[in-house]
């Protein structure tokens, strides 16, 4: 039997409640055969299912330009000894659906950091190219051999909460991280970019299920319940027509 992976999320806020990490349990244990340890760092335990390990939010490290909990908790999980983790940790945004298995996530590029190469507009590419930028909503370390990664935060965190230096904290990830490699682009797709028809014809279209993803990202809106039942959206463009089949995946 293969060894036991971590898988780690976070919640704070209100944003996203215990139903997210709830669905986002059972759909791990619906498609990864291996055994895993499932932690939420949160602030707020309640109605989260027995199953899920709860830690709090550690100390403010030295975040100055915004409240604390924030993203940058993702940096602060790089460090040897954090909540005794050891080996492959997988961390997961909660706005995301699993649609097939994920063992693949953990027999990748084994012991190296993997993360998505963030999704970018196709008109923006015209003239050049996509920005060697990952996005955080997946990324994988090894819990226990990455303290380079805090201690490049550690070290440079007033420059990386400098938005003329590092747009976003997932910016200053993929530069502490050093060496990284990108996810396979047909594994996790953008419901975003990759799904939603464009304009105009996301009025009449239902968005398809994307053949061969593992990973549906719904960063921004709309969200995963959202998506179900149809979205309108302030902007014409963003509407989303029903996707009844995000229900069967996105489910207790």
């Amino acid at each position: 039997m293969p060894e036991p992976v971590n898988i780690i999320c976070m919640k704070w806020g209100t944003r996203y409640p215990a139903h997210y990490v709830n669905v986002l349990y059972r759909s791990i244990e619906r498609n990864l055969s291996r055994p895993f340890r499932f932690i939420c760092v949160t602030d707020d335990t309640t109605d989260l299912i027995e199953e899920v390990e709860t830690a709090a939010f550690p100390e403010n490290p030295g975040i100055t330009q915004s409240k604390w909990p924030n993203v940058f908790m993702k940096l602060v999980m790089t460090r040897d000894g954090y909540l005794n983790l050891s080996g492959p940790t997988l961390f997961l945004d909660l706005d995301l659906v699993i649609l097939n298995s994920i063992d693949c996530f953990f027999d990748y590029k084994p012991g190296k950091n993997c993360i998505i190469h963030n999704w970018w507009e196709k008109r923006k590419q015209i003239f050049r190219k996509r920005p060697e930028i990952g996005n955080s909503s997946i990324f994988r370390f090894e819990a226990g051999k990455s303290q380079y990664i805090y201690d490049t935060f550690m070290k440079e965190i007033e420059r990386a909460q400098d938005r003329s230096i590092f747009v976003t904290e997932q910016h200053f990830l993929t530069y502490a991280m050093k060496e990284r490699y990108w996810w396979p682009e047909e594994w996790v797709r953008s419901f975003k970019f990759n799904v939603r028809p464009p304009f105009p014809l996301n009025l009449v279209m239902s968005p398809p299920q994307p053949k061969g993803a593992k990973f549906l990202v719904f960063h921004g809106q709309p969200d995963p319940h959202d998506a179900v039942n149809g979205f309108e959206g302030k902007k014409i463009h963003h509407r989303v027509k029903p996707v009844p089949w995000v229900a069967d995946h996105w489910k207790l």
